[in-house]
């Protein structure tokens, strides 16, 4: 810094991620999640581009604020990762309110028309948008650190790869969080920092912990998760059983919502351990928490079944589901 050389006995690489812009004509016309904060008004019409939780969020956002939104991703179901039926259930739930979700499609071109942006679809369709935002994807920060000649080897994308102590190929330096490309969670790159304080200031070796981390995805409606996909469950142990249900929440009965809530419970047929439980509809996030608890210290469907619920509430269907999906 300023050509002064600095020592330390320990080095922290916490550089987060940036986001990725697809190599289009005209992508230097479209905004990222950077910039999104900082616009001086709002479009009339706006086209985010993605699949992620990050375009599901913001095309919430700017739906949510009145603006006509366009929600465009090259892959046939959202949210890549997570468990298929929460992705396909998302879009109908989004699209039911208003929000113009396509599928299987992306931008090829986007040139600039005045006050508008015109976007050249993969299927040959032209439309004008006051604002386009990509939302495609993030990668590590590590351009112009001088890791690699320090010795610190990086993955094909960037990042610091590093072992079960946040520790990279040299001794003396570690890194956490989106720098290092494991879990891209604020609440694990917090807990990954603690883990390492233990590590190298308490003489308690403590490797990172990533199994059944909760994540919630604050679209609208609301989403979170914890623990196995299906697909993931099925691989791992073979049998599972499956208990879900679809059900319009006793509040909104009184109201003109159409809304529904979405919940699933994923079971090791052999121990009837929970391992998986998914979730779409209002306060998501606040009710997987505590789900998060009981199966991260291995909780079994019938200690679930036992469980009274609070009624009325939602959240109660999670301990009253008996009846297994086909």
């Amino acid at each position: 810094m300023n050509g002064r050389t600095y020592t330390a006995k320990h080095i922290l690489v916490a550089t987060g991620s940036w986001p990725r812009l697809p190599q289009i004509p005209g992508w230097e016309l479209a905004i990222t999640s950077n910039e999104a904060f900082h616009l001086e008004k709002l479009p009339e019409r706006a086209l985010v581009v993605g699949g992620g939780y990050v375009a599901v969020e913001f095309a919430s956002i700017f739906h949510g604020m009145g603006v006509s939104t366009t929600l465009a991703y090259r892959g046939s179901r959202l949210l890549r990762g997570f468990d298929a039926e929460i992705g396909e259930r998302l879009a109908e739930e989004m699209s039911r309110k208003g929000v113009d979700v396509r599928l299987n499609m992306d931008p090829l071109r986007l040139v600039k028309l005045g006050s508008q942006i015109e976007v050249l679809f993969r299927d040959d369709t032209v439309q004008n948008y006051g604002l386009v935002m990509f939302a495609t994807g993030r990668k590590p920060s590590t351009k112009g650190l001088g890791l690699e000649t320090a010795g610190v080897k990086l993955a094909e994308d960037g990042a610091v790869i590093v072992d079960q102590y946040s520790k990279s190929t040299v001794d003396s330096i570690y890194a956490i969080g989106d720098v290092t490309n494991r879990i891209n969670l604020t609440p694990v790159a917090t807990a990954e920092a603690m883990w390492l304080a233990r590590t190298l200031f308490r003489d308690e070796p403590t490797p990172v912990d990533h199994a059944l981390v909760p994540t919630a995805v604050f679209s609208n409606p609301n989403l979170a998760t914890v623990g196995l996909t299906e697909g993931l469950a099925r691989a791992r142990f073979g049998a599972i059983d499956i208990y879900k249900t679809s059900f319009r929440a006793l509040k909104l009965t009184l109201t003109e919502k159409n809304e529904r809530t979405f919940m699933k419970l994923l079971v090791d047929r052999a121990t009837q351990r929970v391992v998986g439980a998914h979730m779409i509809g209002p306060d998501a996030g606040e009710i997987i928490q505590g789900v998060a608890i009981a199966i991260k210290v291995g909780a079994t469907k019938p200690q679930f079944d036992a469980t009274i619920g609070i009624h009325p509430t939602v959240a109660e269907e999670f301990v009253t589901l008996r009846e297994k999906a086909l």
